[in-house]
């Protein structure tokens, strides 16, 4: 015999089934939507703090250190590197003031920048002391070991690594080449920035000049308010020729350099091109155009992993020694033809 449901007894019709089942797997749509979203928005944020940021350690002007930059914004680019896409810039000037450098150093540290890019010894210097844990590459430096900044060339050590441009030595070969082009000169003033974080630039660049029979008269400049009396200094004390060494001052103030060069009618030899494209006789340097470039290879394998006291540091490959015949036709002075022949470039 078959017993009949109890009248309070539930059984769930097809149609209320079917909407069980839809509000289900519209719950566990939601679920999946919500995740996804979340795992894109996850992503999005990690993706936008991959952007590597570098900072930029200029120890001169914008204006007078723009084609540098550009080699160097070029160089990234080469890589792939495209400033606000995928890679970030912080840039600190001096405007000339060295003693800003710590500074400027600092805030960069502060914004924990992936690399620090910056030249000249003072430069380098000044990010080492802020910082012994964020890489530092140099796009040109006088004497890398020597003034403490790697252990060695082929294995710096520590954080900081690039390129240097042999200073002392060039500046050797830059006296025979103003004593070849000049042979009556005798006295050539040594127009440098002191104190020097190379005090011994003189003394060397003096065995060199002693050689070629020429006196170096030492002539330091601490800001640029000292030119004018620098050159008044060289002229009284007999200077008939002008040796100008790289520094970050005499970078940043080339045009008052060589305005008072030509006043004078002091003939000079320059630490690079920028000087003689804007009216100075003559040059014998590194390119370093071609430095900057090479300086965010350095970048680039940084960012990928590289160990910046692994990296070697580059020695320049190439020189080129350039006369400005228009100069030297306004101080009166005549390049000899086995001196022209010997340029590289010419400007007429």
């Amino acid at each position: 015999m078959m017993i009949p449901p109890a009248e309070n007894s539930i059984t769930a019709s097809p149609i209320s089934t079917r909407l069980s089942l839809v509000r289900g797997k519209v719950f566990k749509t939601l679920i999946l939507v919500t995740f996804t979203l979340v795992l894109v928005h996850l992503a999005e944020a990690q993706q936008a703090k991959k952007v590597p940021r570098i900072g930029l350690l200029v120890p001169s002007s914008a204006s007078s250190d723009s084609p540098r930059r550009d080699a160097f914004l070029q160089g990234l680019r080469d890589l792939g590197y495209v400033e606000g896409k995928n890679i970030a810039i912080e840039y600190r000037y001096t405007e000339g003031e060295l003693d800003r450098l710590p500074d400027l150093a600092a805030e960069l540290v502060r914004l924990n920048v992936d690399v620090i890019v910056t030249a000249a010894i003072s430069s380098v210097q000044a990010a080492k002391k802020a910082t012994a844990t964020i890489p530092i590459v140099f796009a040109s430096v006088g004497e890398a070991v020597d003034s403490g900044l790697v252990s060695s060339l082929a294995r710096p050590g520590g954080n900081a690594t690039g390129l240097t441009f042999l200073a002392p030595e060039l500046d050797g070969k830059r006296l025979e080449l103003l004593k070849e082009a000049f042979p009556k000169v005798t006295r050539v003033a040594f127009l440098w920035r002191v104190p020097s974080a190379r005090a011994d630039l003189f003394k060397e660049a003096e065995a060199v000049a002693k050689t070629l029979g020429l006196r170096l008269q030492s002539v330091g400049v601490r800001g640029p308010d000292d030119f004018e009396s620098a050159f008044k200094a060289a002229k009284s004390g007999g200077a008939d020729a002008l040796l100008v060494i790289s520094n970050p001052l005499a970078n940043t103030h080339r045009a008052r350099i060589v305005d008072l060069a030509a006043k004078n009618r002091l003939p000079g030899i320059y630490p690079s091109t920028d000087f003689v494209e804007i009216g100075g006789l003559m040059s014998y340097a590194p390119d370093f155009l071609y430095n900057w470039r090479r300086a965010a290879t350095y970048v680039d394998k940084i960012l990928k992993g590289a160990n910046p006291g692994d990296l070697p540091v580059e020695q320049p490959k190439k020189f080129e020694f350039v006369i400005n015949l228009k100069t030297a036709k306004q101080i009166g002075v005549t390049i000899p033809p086995n001196v022209l022949a010997r340029a590289d470039r010419v400007i007429k």
